[in-house]
């Protein structure tokens, strides 16, 4: 592993790299590019169902440092990410109270990182993210985690709303951290094996994934302020949880 997210460039060695099973974080592809190639690379694009972007050439020169990128950019994460079924078996193998952390489009990486950080603090024993619209793992994401990236499983899944079903299958609890409630979190029980789920800053969690939720909890709030930040509720959450627990 590495500290700092790698650029690989050039449609072939992306090609080969997606092929290996190598963990990419995005790939930035420019404007108005056409040829076979491409369209082997965007088959295979849309068949791993990976995050792309469209970009001017500018922006690819300055990823590759130089010109000879053929118009592709690949950022390949510094971490191997975790496959949620082999975490879950492992884990629930040891006979304990468990504790997962479900990020549902969370996509500022230091919003990331600090809750990697709280997360790995509080003993969580996974997170899983989703393919596309989450946070890349890049330098700034390990830099806010203080190493913690390192230390947690993560796992990447299609869509959250297959990694609750696996998780309940497993007798695993899911908590939505959502306004959308009576509920704050000093009336729902922790001291299960559970999974906590986190949406996104303004949207919050997707209602969709909302309604499949076991219980709902909400943070107490009495300033003007309608809500905090989504890596500042994540650790009040998670230190509630270890507070039932001890």
């Amino acid at each position: 592993m590495t500290a700092e997210t790698t650029n690989i460039f050039g449609i072939r060695a992306i090609i080969e790299a997606i092929e290996s099973g190598s963990s990419i974080n995005k790939i930035y592809l420019q404007k108005g590019l056409r040829g076979e190639l491409f369209y082997e690379l965007n088959k295979l694009i849309k068949a791993k169902n990976l995050t792309t972007s469209m970009v001017p050439v500018e922006k690819l020169d300055r990823l590759s440092k130089n010109s000879n990128h053929q118009g592709v950019v690949a950022q390949i994460s510094p971490v191997e990410f975790h496959d949620l079924e082999e975490l879950i078996e492992k884990v629930e193998s040891l006979n304990k109270k468990s504790t997962y952390l479900l990020l549902d489009q969370v996509n500022d990486v230091r919003n990331f990182g600090a809750i990697i950080r709280s997360a790995e603090c509080s003993g969580v024993d996974g997170i899983i993210i989703q393919k596309k619209s989450s946070a890349p793992i890049n330098g700034d994401t390990i830099k806010t985690s203080a190493g913690g990236v390192f230390n947690i499983p993560i796992c990447k899944v299609d869509h959250i709303k297959d990694a609750v079903f696996y998780l309940q299958a497993n007798n695993i609890k899911i908590i939505a951290a959502t306004e959308k409630t009576e509920d704050t979190i000093y009336d729902v029980d922790f001291k299960d094996s559970c999974a906590i789920i986190m949406g996104a800053e303004g949207r919050g969690i997707t209602p969709s994934i909302l309604r499949l939720a076991d219980y709902k909890a909400k943070l107490p709030m009495y300033g003007k302020i309608e809500s905090l930040n989504v890596s500042v509720a994540c650790g009040i959450f998670l230190y509630e949880l270890v507070r039932q627990r001890l």
